[in-house]
């Protein structure tokens, strides 16, 4: 598996992160990612960094791209208000169905493509808002992160009083994940406004993942659920996902540090079950393990191996335990293998599990994973170099 893996180093490369997002990919982006003419982003490039074309638009990824810029704003990106403007105008005048909430897809144009009111997207507009805010003081984007949390307390409350609706109507299991984007855009938001309304619902959302999502027994997360948040049934109940293991620990943190409690145990045991069990002998994180550890999907997307540095990044702001090894080796991984693409700046997005590069283009929706990923190791850069 991943014959040709890198060696781990143990230096963090913060001057290679840096130039790599500042100077290649938020210039990529801003650029060939920007649809100028019907606004909004393009869904993916193609390996020479042209517009790959396509059926739809997400709204989540719009959200995702607004998210980035206003964040790349606040760190000094010169170009990221603008960007995040123009995100922020195509998202408003189209995503929008007012009591509904927001559109799941748009046409290329901008026309609604599927109306269909899902959890996740919600979840990451109101990321995107809470963003927009903090970077450039946009009244509209907090008026709009109230209109949307009243949209999802109002229609995509679960009868049974135990978290949301995955989609109206409820389509398939239960599902962890939209919960998990939920928790992280409304602490979010709660940093953002000061709203106690969003603190609330995080509150809600932690005791849920403690008491439902989370099993001490085996130290795992599970993906899919029966209505009563008892794992699916077969092997659906038993899928885990490394990178989810990461990326709650690192949401449990930053629920830690904005509203308290000590979260460290969980934060302790979802990293060690996905380093001990989801990570190949050659560094890459895999896609899906079984609860018992065994490997379901041995290929591996980017977003897994950004998760990976973020969950040891909040072990460390956590316990103090040095992160170097497994988050060098993830960014080495990352510098090295995911961004040799011709287009500097881009990805390949998903090796398969003999290590050979699968992806047709490059999805826009990576760049969420890795800029935050990146944004984090740079804000502990400080810190991490006295280790």
């Amino acid at each position: 598996m991943f014959s040709q893996g890198p060696a781990v180093q143990m230096s963090l490369p913060f001057a290679e992160v840096r130039r790599w997002l500042f100077e290649e990919a938020l210039p990529l982006w801003a650029d060939a990612g920007l649809d100028r003419v019907n606004g909004g982003f393009h869904e993916t490039l193609d390996f020479a960094g042209a517009p790959g074309g396509g059926a739809f638009k997400r709204v989540r990824v719009i959200a995702r791209q607004i998210y980035v810029y206003s964040h790349a704003g606040v760190l000094g990106y010169d170009k990221g208000a603008a960007i995040a403007d123009h995100g922020m105008r195509f998202l408003l005048e189209k995503a929008w169905l007012g009591d509904a909430g927001w559109a799941r897809t748009l046409t290329p144009e901008g026309a609604v493509r599927d109306a269909t009111p899902d959890l996740y997207d919600q979840a990451f507009v109101l990321f995107a808002l809470a963003w927009r805010y903090r970077s450039s003081g946009d009244v509209e984007a907090r008026r709009f992160a109230s209109r949307t949390l009243d949209v999802i307390e109002a229609r995509f409350r679960h009868a049974g009083g135990e978290g949301y609706l995955n989609a109206i109507p409820p389509d398939g299991p239960r599902q962890q994940n939209p919960h998990m984007h939920l928790l992280e855009a409304c602490l979010a938001a709660y940093e953002a406004f000061g709203d106690a309304r969003f603190a609330t619902v995080a509150e809600s959302l932690t005791i849920l993942f403690t008491r439902r999502l989370f099993d001490d027994a085996t130290g795992t997360l599970a993906e899919f659920f029966e209505e009563d948040w008892s794992r699916a049934a077969g092997e659906a109940g038993r899928r885990v996902e490394p990178g989810h293991h990461f990326e709650w620990a690192w949401i449990l943190n930053d629920r830690q540090r904005l509203l308290g409690g000590d979260m460290t145990r969980y934060i302790e045991a979802l990293v060690a079950f996905a380093e001990r069990h989801g990570i190949s002998p050659t560094g890459f994180a895999v896609d899906a393990l079984r609860d018992d550890g065994a490997v379901v999907e041995g290929g591996s997307r980017t977003w897994p191996n950004t998760e990976r540095i973020k969950g040891h990044l909040a072990l460390f702001e956590r316990t103090g335990r040095d992160p170097s090894a497994p988050v060098a080796q993830a960014t080495r991984l990352l510098l090295d293998r995911y961004f040799d693409v011709p287009v500097r700046g881009g990805w390949m997005d998903r090796f398969d599990a003999g290590g050979t590069g699968v992806a047709k283009d490059m999805p826009t929706s990576t760049f969420y994973h890795v800029f935050l990923a990146f944004a984090e190791l740079l804000r502990l850069e400080p810190r991490l170099t006295q280790q």
